[in-house]
Parts: structure tokens; sequence; C-alpha cells
């Protein structure tokens, strides 16, 4: 009788423990979707705020909506207003958003205007303002005054100094023992070999440890500099970065595997001088990227061929690079035109599929284009085809259309592995009525006839 009851007891707790359990998972699941949504809504709504009250493109506005997101537009209006009242423009607030997104969620009131009031109280101007903070404006991201007014005058600095048309070395006083010490001084050291204000500002404020240390950043430095990387370019400071975060040792052991997958260790070399981040792939990331290309059909040669030429492809996922050309398959491509493909445009592996899908049938579907034209030039595939296909190929069906061509679609590459200035010349300039040239002239420009520039 005892174990009849224990056993009824058992399962009336076991019954609750299970109804708990799928209550809880219905809650969890719920609030899971609720937030899902809100998320969803929440980057709609900025998207479109950036767009109507910045007027910044749709992609870009889409991209800084990954970063910061809000459902109402009552905080990032009192910023901008605050923004707009001190002497911002809106090409000003478009380049500080654009860099700093965060801004748009500060309280205007108590954080952001307080920051404003205390550097014009140290005798910024309204132009001075304006101009350092559109170039730098996580400056306003600080908390303690101290560090805004030593990275504001640093900035200023450098801006003053570029504007005169000799050279000028800086020779600023570095709050001594401070954190900001080692920045200041190596910034000032990558400005003296000519980096430029574009590369050299943002990385002022970076949280990046690339400007930290002194001596194992001299040697660093050293090294890029021996390796021949241009200062004036991106590349330096990306391979700065690279150089700074691994070690001798490291990165030795880098090229040996490449070594080891065949490729010889000059060819490494020039990988990392066309892509310094290559190296910061792990042997496992670069042998899958292997394993997904031979799975694609490409064999061992092809694909050390393909990463010389273009190493950004060892970054991309496994998806993206299947996507691909699982969709220049589908197109009607074959296995030896998406290896010729690849060979002459090996960025192509790193298109989106639906651009590809896109552009490959309106060249071949509408415009009457042989897939072969394609294969033989596959740049076309990298081409805005709002801004420079489509555009070409209506002169070119205008003129057809007239009987100026013949019978025959002349070849791919004329069109569009042209300069706009060769094109013109080649199919607009030459006709020898007037009217013709403007009306061709309208419809390469997409504007009416008659209608003012």
């Amino acid at each position: 009788m005892f174990s009849l009851i224990l056993h009824g007891r058992r399962r009336r707790r076991s019954i609750q423990l299970h109804s708990t359990i799928r209550v809880n998972l219905l809650q969890n699941a719920s609030a899971f979707f609720s937030s899902f949504s809100a998320g969803i809504v929440d980057a709609t709504f900025t998207v479109s705020y950036l767009v109507d009250s910045l007027g910044l493109p749709k992609k870009l506005a889409e991209n800084i909506s990954t970063k910061v997101s809000f459902e109402e537009k009552g905080n990032p209006d009192s910023v901008l207003r605050l923004l707009r009242s001190h002497g911002f423009t809106d090409s000003h607030i478009s380049s500080i958003i654009t860099d700093y997104p965060r801004l748009l969620i500060s309280d205007a009131e108590r954080s952001l205007s307080p920051k404003l009031q205390f550097l014009k109280s140290r005798g910024a101007s309204s132009s001075q303002l304006t101009e350092t903070l559109s170039k730098v404006p996580r400056i306003l991201g600080m908390k303690e005054e101290k560090s805004i007014s030593v990275y504001y005058d640093f900035v200023r600095d450098i801006i003053d100094a570029d504007k005169s048309s000799k050279y000028i070395k800086l020779s600023p006083s570095f709050p001594q023992g401070s954190k900001q010490e080692n920045k200041l001084r190596n910034v000032s050291a990558l400005r003296d070999l000519g980096v430029p204000q574009r590369l050299l500002l943002p990385l002022l404020i970076s949280d990046h440890q690339l400007l930290c240390g002194d001596a194992k950043f001299q040697a660093s430095l050293k090294k890029v500099v021996d390796m021949g990387f241009d200062p004036t370019t991106s590349k330096f400071v990306k391979a700065l970065r690279i150089v700074q975060r691994f070690s001798s040792k490291a990165i030795e052991d880098k090229v040996s595997f490449c070594v080891k997958l065949g490729f010889d260790v000059g060819v490494v070399w020039v990988m990392f001088r066309k892509y310094p981040p290559f190296l910061n792939n792990s042997e496992k990331k670069i042998s899958q990227t292997v394993e997904t290309l031979k799975k694609c059909g490409l064999h061992e040669d092809e694909i050390l061929s393909l990463f010389e030429k273009f190493p950004q492809c060892i970054s991309y996922s496994e998806q993206k690079m299947e996507k691909a050309i699982e969709t220049l398959l589908c197109l009607g491509f074959s296995k030896g035109d998406l290896t010729m493909i690849l060979k002459r445009l090996p960025q192509c592996i790193g298109l989106s599929a639906e651009s590809v899908k896109e552009k490959t049938e309106f060249l071949v579907k509408e415009m009457n284009w042989p897939l072969k034209a394609v294969v033989s030039t596959p740049a076309v595939l990298g081409y805005s085809l709002e801004k420079r296909t489509v555009p070409r190929c209506n002169v070119i069906k205008a003129l057809m259309s007239k009987g100026l061509l013949g019978s025959e679609l002349p070849p791919l590459s004329p069109v569009l592995a042209v300069t706009d200035e060769a094109f013109l010349n080649k199919y607009v300039r030459k006709q020898d009525d007037k009217e013709l040239v403007a009306e061709l002239m309208a419809i390469f420009t997409g504007k009416k006839r008659g209608e003012n520039k």
C-alpha cells in the first residue's frame, strides 16, 4: 500500500516537473521571439531615421544599424539639435555618426553638452571644434576632462601642422607616466613616417593594442618599414597590427604552415604584402578553405594560384564560397568555365550570389551575350549593374534599334571593360548627327533630354 502511495506521489511530482519545464520553455521561447522581433523593428526604425534625418545611403544606414539601434527619435533628435547649435553642418554630422554611431544614443543634455562647453571654455572656436570632432568624434565618448583635453589638443596640433606647406615635426609635451604617453608618442612616430590623417587619427581613440608599449612598437614599426610597406596606405597600418600582435615565432610558424601547403616562402610574403590580415587566419581556417575549394572542383595548384592572386578569399566563410560557386554552376557555367573565371577574376569567389545571378541573367537573357563572353571577361560580374552595365547597354540597344551597329551585338569587352571616356568616344561622340549624340548622352546619363545637369 505504502509503495503505491509513494509511486503516486512520485508520478504527480514528475507530471508537475514536466509541466514546469514545458511552461518555462514556452516562456523562454516567447521571450526570445519577442526580443528578436523587437530587434528587427529597432533596426528598421534606425535605418529609416538615418536615411531620412541625415540623408545617408541605405546600405550605409543598414551597416550602422548593426552597431547601434533605437526605437524612438527623441534622443537622436536631441543629439542632432545640440550638434547643429554648435555649428556642425550636415556633412560634419554624417561623418561623425558614420564613424561613431553610438553618439546618437548619448545623453545630449547631461553628457555631450558639458563636454562641448568644456572644450569651448578652453578657447576652441566653433570652426576648430567642428573640424576636430568631425575627424575624431570618439573624443566625445571619453569621460574624464583631462583625457578629453589631452587628445583634443593633440589632434588639433596635427591638423594645424598639416595645413602648413612645409612639414612641421611635432614636439608635444606628453603627460609623463600617463596611459596616453606611449599612444601619443607612437602616433607622432607614425606621422613622422608619413602616415596620413585619415589613417592616423582613428588610431588615437582605438582600443586596439597597436599603439601600446614602447620597445615592441618600435621594433614592429622597423620590421614593417623594412618590408617595404608604403606608410601612406592602409596596408601599412594593417601590416603593423599583425606584426605587433604576433611574436616572431608565431609568424614563422604561420609561414611554415603555408610552405607545407605548397607555397614558396617568397609567395607567402607576396600574399602578406597584398593583404596583411591573411596571416590572421588560423591553420584550421586555411585548411577549411582549401577543403571547401577542393569540394567545389578546384585542384590543389588552382587553389594555390587563387590564394596567391586573391589572399582575401582565405578569410571568407565556407558557406559564402560554396554559394558563389553553386550559383555559377546553376547559371550554366561548366566547371572548366568556373576555373577560368576564378583565374581571371579571383574576387568572384567573394561576390554575393544574388549579385552574380542578377548580372549574369541581364547580360545573357536580356542582352543575348553568350556565357562564353562572360567567361572571357569575368570582370563584368564586379561592375555596378545600375551605374555602369545598364546605362551602356541601353546605349547599345538604341544604336542597334536604329541599325547603326549592324545586326550583331558588339563584343562584351569593348562595351563594358573600358573607361567611360573610351566607351563614349567609340559609341556616342563619333556619331555625325548632333541630335543623336544628345539623345545617346541622355540615355547614358539617365537624364531626359533637355534636363539641366
